[in-house]
């Protein structure tokens, strides 16, 4: 039996033009693949998607909320810096990615944007430590003078329709430098019809982190060490979980960090409530406890996004699906359609 362990097993050909670069003009008109077990492809339109789901079946959201986490500066020696906030310690201090000609030492002053100065303090692994001074705190500093973090995939800068577009229609908690983009599609209206229907929406959290679009830069996936994110699952959310299945209802995770909210939960055996850092990587072989479907959009080749759906769906199927969507012109990443998986 394969088990695919080694990177190019997740590789495929992806052409450029297939990159959204900008979301649908309107939001929840975007493609929906489903793929259900054992039967054909089915290409529909995301509005589609409540016809998948009866009174009692459970969707899980994550309700993270993206941060203006990049900052340009320069040192105070001159040197330009870029900076992406990864997590907020304190009012005034957060671990940040740095990049710039030459690494600042700990001492160093920088300043952003003319007019906010940092000190760094050091370094925590590959991320610098920064303490901001002055009156505001780190997320009033992002606010005014921060960017959208956009994907390095989106070869454009930020305009002022991603800040409302690159956010959820039910972000509430700050702390994402990432969309939880299977999120994107959902308009409230299709919300209220999904609850019309019965369908019972439960929110958690997971703060994306920028790793999530860290390459993984060894042959064998089994050495790639995963980043960790912040995340919460509240008691409500395990209470419904467990009616619904002992009523044989089903669960949607929408999106890859909803599932590993829930699946890092339930790594004792069953969900249970709380919060944490989770560093899960989900590869094919790993045994899902909770969800029972997955809203995503399609990943970036190579990614660990594509061996968690690997493992969620099937290696094979998901080969499959991924052809067909190529040659079906869907349009790929945080900006492109969904495909609705169902556990194999």
């Amino acid at each position: 039996m394969n088990t695919y362990t080694h990177i190019n097993d997740f590789d495929f050909d992806l052409p450029s033009d297939l990159i959204a670069q900008y979301p649908p003009t309107v939001r929840g008109t975007s493609r929906l693949l489903v793929a259900p077990c054992n039967q054909p492809i089915q290409d529909k339109q995301f509005t589609d998607f409540i016809d998948y789901f009866e009174s009692g079946d459970v969707l899980v959201m994550n309700n993270t909320q993206v941060i203006k986490a990049r900052l340009f500066g320069q040192k105070a020696t001159g040197g330009k810096i870029e900076t992406l906030i990864e997590r907020i310690l304190d009012e005034h201090t957060a671990w940040v990615h740095l990049k710039s000609s030459k690494s600042p030492k700990a001492g160093s002053r920088l300043i952003f944007n003319d007019k906010i100065e940092a000190e760094c303090l050091g370094r925590h692994g590959e991320l610098f430590i920064l303490q901001f001074s002055g009156s505001l705190n780190v997320y009033e500093i992002l606010e005014q003078y921060g960017q959208m973090p956009l994907p390095p995939y989106i070869e454009r800068l930020p305009d002022d329709d991603d800040a409302s577009r690159y956010q959820t229609v039910y972000s509430k908690e700050q702390g994402a430098v990432a969309a939880p983009t299977a999120g994107l599609h959902f308009t409230d209206e299709i919300l209220q019809q999904l609850q019309k229907k019965g369908v019972i929406l439960q929110e958690v959290t997971l703060h994306v982190g920028a790793g999530t679009f860290q390459p993984v830069r060894v042959e064998n996936i089994k050495d790639h060490k995963m980043h960790f994110e912040r995340y919460f699952v509240p008691q409500s959310v395990v209470d419904c979980i467990q009616h619904a299945q002992e009523n044989g209802k089903k669960v949607c995770a929408v999106g890859t960090t909803s599932l590993r909210a829930l699946e890092a939960a339930s790594l004792s055996g069953s969900l249970k409530a709380g919060s944490g850092d989770t560093d899960i990587f989900i590869t094919p072989g790993f045994q899902f406890r909770t969800a029972d479907m997955l809203l995503t959009n399609f990943h970036l080749p190579k990614s660990t996004l594509l061996m968690l759906v690997s493992a969620f769906a099937g290696y094979d199927k998901i080969r499959h699906i991924y052809q067909h969507a190529i040659e079906q012109q869907y349009r790929f990443f945080s900006y492109g359609d969904a495909m609705l998986l169902y556990r194999k």
